[in-house]
Protein backbone atom coordinates (compact mmCIF):
# COMPACT_ATOMS: atom_id res chain seq x y z
CA UNK A 1 0.00 0.00 0.00
CA UNK A 2 1.40 3.55 -0.92
CA UNK A 3 -0.15 6.53 0.41
CA UNK A 4 1.54 9.66 -1.07
CA UNK A 5 0.46 11.97 1.94
CA UNK A 6 2.64 14.56 2.77
CA UNK A 7 6.31 12.34 2.27
CA UNK A 8 5.02 9.03 2.49
CA UNK A 9 3.64 6.78 4.38
CA UNK A 10 3.87 2.83 4.57
CA UNK A 11 2.16 0.76 6.26
CA UNK A 12 2.72 -3.38 6.52
CA UNK A 13 -0.25 -5.03 7.96
CA UNK A 14 -1.82 -8.44 7.38
CA UNK A 15 -4.95 -6.74 6.78
CA UNK A 16 -6.09 -6.72 3.19
CA UNK A 17 -6.63 -3.23 1.90
CA UNK A 18 -9.96 -4.10 0.39
CA UNK A 19 -10.60 -3.97 4.36
CA UNK A 20 -8.92 -1.17 5.13
CA UNK A 21 -10.18 1.46 2.27
CA UNK A 22 -12.93 2.62 0.37
CA UNK A 23 -12.99 0.58 -2.71
CA UNK A 24 -13.19 4.02 -4.58
CA UNK A 25 -10.07 5.26 -3.01
CA UNK A 26 -7.99 2.08 -4.03
CA UNK A 27 -6.24 2.33 -7.19
CA UNK A 28 -4.74 -0.94 -8.59
CA UNK A 29 -1.38 -0.13 -10.94
CA UNK A 30 -1.27 -2.39 -13.47
CA UNK A 31 0.76 -2.36 -16.66
CA UNK A 32 -1.76 -3.68 -18.33
CA UNK A 33 -4.54 -1.36 -17.75
CA UNK A 34 -6.30 0.46 -20.57
CA UNK A 35 -6.31 4.22 -17.90
CA UNK A 36 -3.22 6.07 -17.84
CA UNK A 37 -1.86 7.39 -14.38
CA UNK A 38 -2.25 11.60 -15.21
CA UNK A 39 -1.29 12.12 -11.88
CA UNK A 40 -1.51 11.48 -7.70
CA UNK A 41 -4.23 12.37 -6.14
CA UNK A 42 -3.17 12.20 -2.07
CA UNK A 43 -6.83 10.83 -1.56
CA UNK A 44 -5.81 7.85 -3.33
CA UNK A 45 -4.73 4.63 -2.46
CA UNK A 46 -1.72 3.23 -4.76
CA UNK A 47 -1.65 -0.60 -4.94
CA UNK A 48 1.98 -1.58 -6.17
CA UNK A 49 2.85 -4.82 -7.39
CA UNK A 50 0.80 -7.77 -6.03
CA UNK A 51 3.47 -10.07 -7.28
CA UNK A 52 6.51 -11.19 -6.88
CA UNK A 53 7.70 -13.76 -9.24
CA UNK A 54 10.12 -14.56 -11.44
CA UNK A 55 7.82 -15.23 -14.58
CA UNK A 56 5.04 -12.27 -15.48
CA UNK A 57 1.52 -14.00 -15.96
CA UNK A 58 0.27 -11.35 -18.32
CA UNK A 59 -3.25 -9.11 -17.21
CA UNK A 60 -2.90 -11.25 -14.17
CA UNK A 61 -2.94 -8.22 -11.80
CA UNK A 62 -5.87 -6.51 -14.21
CA UNK A 63 -7.58 -9.49 -13.52
CA UNK A 64 -7.07 -9.53 -10.18
CA UNK A 65 -8.33 -5.68 -9.93
CA UNK A 66 -11.37 -6.20 -11.78
CA UNK A 67 -12.50 -9.24 -9.89
CA UNK A 68 -12.26 -6.53 -6.72
CA UNK A 69 -14.29 -4.03 -8.86
CA UNK A 70 -10.77 -1.83 -8.29
CA UNK A 71 -9.95 1.31 -10.24
CA UNK A 72 -7.00 0.67 -12.70
CA UNK A 73 -4.04 2.20 -13.82
CA UNK A 74 -0.36 2.31 -15.53
CA UNK A 75 2.67 4.09 -15.64
CA UNK A 76 2.93 6.43 -18.27
CA UNK A 77 5.53 4.74 -19.89
CA UNK A 78 4.35 4.43 -23.99
CA UNK A 79 3.21 8.48 -23.50
CA UNK A 80 6.20 9.36 -22.40
CA UNK A 81 9.12 6.88 -23.72
CA UNK A 82 10.03 5.60 -26.74
CA UNK A 83 10.88 1.94 -27.50
CA UNK A 84 14.57 1.33 -28.30
CA UNK A 85 16.46 -0.51 -30.40
CA UNK A 86 18.10 -3.53 -28.87
CA UNK A 87 19.30 -7.17 -29.44
CA UNK A 88 16.57 -8.78 -27.71
CA UNK A 89 14.14 -6.23 -29.04
CA UNK A 90 12.81 -6.39 -25.97
CA UNK A 91 10.30 -4.12 -24.51
CA UNK A 92 8.50 -4.17 -21.46
CA UNK A 93 6.46 -2.26 -19.17
CA UNK A 94 6.30 -4.40 -16.38
CA UNK A 95 8.47 -2.77 -13.30
CA UNK A 96 9.77 -4.24 -9.96
CA UNK A 97 7.97 -2.40 -7.07
CA UNK A 98 10.69 -0.61 -5.92
CA UNK A 99 11.42 0.49 -9.72
CA UNK A 100 7.27 1.50 -9.32
CA UNK A 101 8.08 3.65 -5.85
CA UNK A 102 10.82 5.19 -7.53
CA UNK A 103 8.80 6.56 -10.55
CA UNK A 104 5.78 7.73 -7.85
CA UNK A 105 8.31 9.22 -5.56
CA UNK A 106 10.00 11.10 -8.44
CA UNK A 107 6.90 11.96 -10.05
CA UNK A 108 5.37 13.10 -6.62
CA UNK A 109 8.53 15.10 -5.83
CA UNK A 110 9.23 16.80 -9.53
CA UNK A 111 5.79 16.80 -10.90
CA UNK A 112 7.53 16.07 -13.94
CA UNK A 113 6.53 12.33 -15.61
CA UNK A 114 10.09 12.56 -17.54
CA UNK A 115 12.33 13.18 -14.69
CA UNK A 116 10.30 10.33 -13.04
CA UNK A 117 10.38 7.51 -15.54
CA UNK A 118 14.15 8.17 -15.95
CA UNK A 119 14.38 7.73 -12.24
CA UNK A 120 12.63 4.77 -12.31
CA UNK A 121 12.04 2.45 -15.71
CA UNK A 122 16.14 1.15 -16.34
CA UNK A 123 16.84 1.20 -20.23
CA UNK A 124 16.58 -3.00 -19.73
CA UNK A 125 13.42 -2.35 -20.10
CA UNK A 126 13.66 -1.35 -24.23
CA UNK A 127 12.54 2.11 -23.32
CA UNK A 128 14.40 5.49 -22.87
CA UNK A 129 12.80 9.66 -22.85
CA UNK A 130 12.79 10.73 -26.58
CA UNK A 131 15.75 13.08 -26.22
CA UNK A 132 17.89 10.14 -24.66
CA UNK A 133 17.65 8.56 -28.43
CA UNK A 134 20.69 9.60 -30.62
Amino acid sequence: LLSLSCIFQMDTTEESYLDLFPLDAIVYLTPDSENVLEDIDPHKVYVLGGLVDESIHKKLTLQRAQEQSLQTARLPIREYMVKTVNTKNYHSETLAINQVFDVLSTYYETRSWSAALKAGVSSGKGYVLPDAVK
